[in-house]
């Protein structure tokens, strides 16, 4: 609402339902939540994979093949950034802490989620450095799971310092950025306002578009 936007919710019902969905929509927010099913990706589950929803899992990934197709705008937060990636034909690692090595602390569970936790580089020439203004800022970081290989079609726009992606872009898209920290739990942050007011000036110029 601050930025622009009337927030609707979507419910999973059914992958079918997504194409009536997006035809009624000027731009998506895939917001963070549980663990991907990995057979999705093409791996086992690790023993520290946490609880899944197939439904969710399904009716997600047909609207980003949706929202690619069509381009519609789309931020994609947390579990959002790992969907959207999955869509491409990426994959998702799926424990941090055990897969990779000298990996920070991306599950801050001792701090409130407000909290910045660590660094990320942004890469120039993205949506996101025209939003942060720098090659560097610090996010709140609530996550055990992260982007694994990244397909064609999306580019890495941000990193932490252990080298774990922060951010992707689809740059042949109208509005495709996806995050992987938590920006809705900072809405007085300048980089939450840029992320949200972008997404819905994109949805704008595409429906006026469209019209």
């Amino acid at each position: 609402m601050a930025a622009g936007g009337l927030p609707l919710i979507l419910p999973n019902i059914d992958p079918d339902t997504a194409a009536a969905y997006l035809a009624r929509l000027d731009g998506v927010v895939l917001s963070g939540g549980g663990d991907m099913d990995p057979h999705l990706f093409g791996e086992d589950p690790h023993p520290d994979l946490g609880l899944v929803d197939g439904r969710r899992d399904h009716f997600e990934l047909e609207l980003c093949r949706g929202i690619r197709e069509q381009g519609i705008p789309v931020l994609a937060i947390c579990r959002g950034i790992q969907v959207l990636n999955v869509a491409y034909g990426g994959t998702v690692i799926q424990d941090i802490p055990a897969q990779v090595e000298g990996a920070l602390g991306h599950m801050q569970n001792a701090v409130r989620r407000t909290a910045l936790g660590h660094a990320i580089d942004i890469e120039p020439g993205s949506h996101l450095h025209a939003i942060a203004g720098s090659d560097r800022t610090r996010v709140n970081s609530f996550h055990h799971q992260g982007v694994g290989q990244v397909p064609e079609g999306l580019a890495v726009t941000a990193r932490a310092p252990d080298g774990i992606i922060e951010a992707l872009e689809d740059p042949k898209h109208p509005w495709c950025v996806g995050v992987q920290w938590h920006p809705e739990r900072r809405p007085d942050d300048p980089l939450t306002q840029g992320l949200f007011e972008g997404l819905v000036e994109a949805a704008r110029a595409v429906a006026h578009a469209g019209a």
